[in-house]
């Protein structure tokens, strides 16, 4: 008589649990740093929030520049949010946070976002001089996040 043979045998079970364990060690750090990126986008969101107000001081030429930290759109401590532990201004309109609750490779690191008035000069505001931006450049010199886990906006 001649017996059937039915379900798998070890070896093959044994080599589907070897690929999967080869994917999870591929896919898990990858699927980590993604995270951090999509958690890092989020800081740079709400350092966006001040770029409204910042333009609108360069463009109206105060007579009296705004000192650093005195912008009007810093977040101190007690208005941290859940990726930003806070955000504050330099005397050019700079604006610098402090990242928070993502991950240990990047908590406590510094993110810069910087006016420019061309491609390659950062903007400089003087007093009665109203000023138009070029544009704003994240990962600006100051920046201390590892370049991987910023989003592309800021790589550049």
């Amino acid at each position: 008589m001649k017996r059937l043979q039915k379900g798998f045998t070890l070896i093959e079970l044994m080599i589907v649990v070897a690929i999967i364990g080869i994917l999870a060690a591929v896919a898990l750090p990858a699927y980590q740093d993604y995270t951090v990126r999509a958690k890092m986008s989020e800081v740079i969101l709400r350092m966006s929030a001040c770029r409204p107000s910042l333009t609108e001081v360069y463009q109206s030429g105060p007579t009296t520049p705004p000192a650093p930290g005195q912008w009007g759109c810093e977040v101190g401590a007690t208005q941290a949010t859940k990726y930003v532990a806070g955000i504050s201004t330099d005397g050019n309109g700079g604006v610098t946070a402090t990242v928070t609750g993502i991950s240990a490779s990047v908590n406590g690191s510094l993110v810069r976002l910087v006016p420019y008035s061309t491609s390659t000069a950062v903007a400089t505001i003087q007093s009665g001089n109203s000023a138009t931006l070029w544009g704003w450049k994240c990962g600006d010199t100051g920046t201390t996040v590892p370049l991987k886990y910023l989003p592309g906006s800021c790589r550049g």
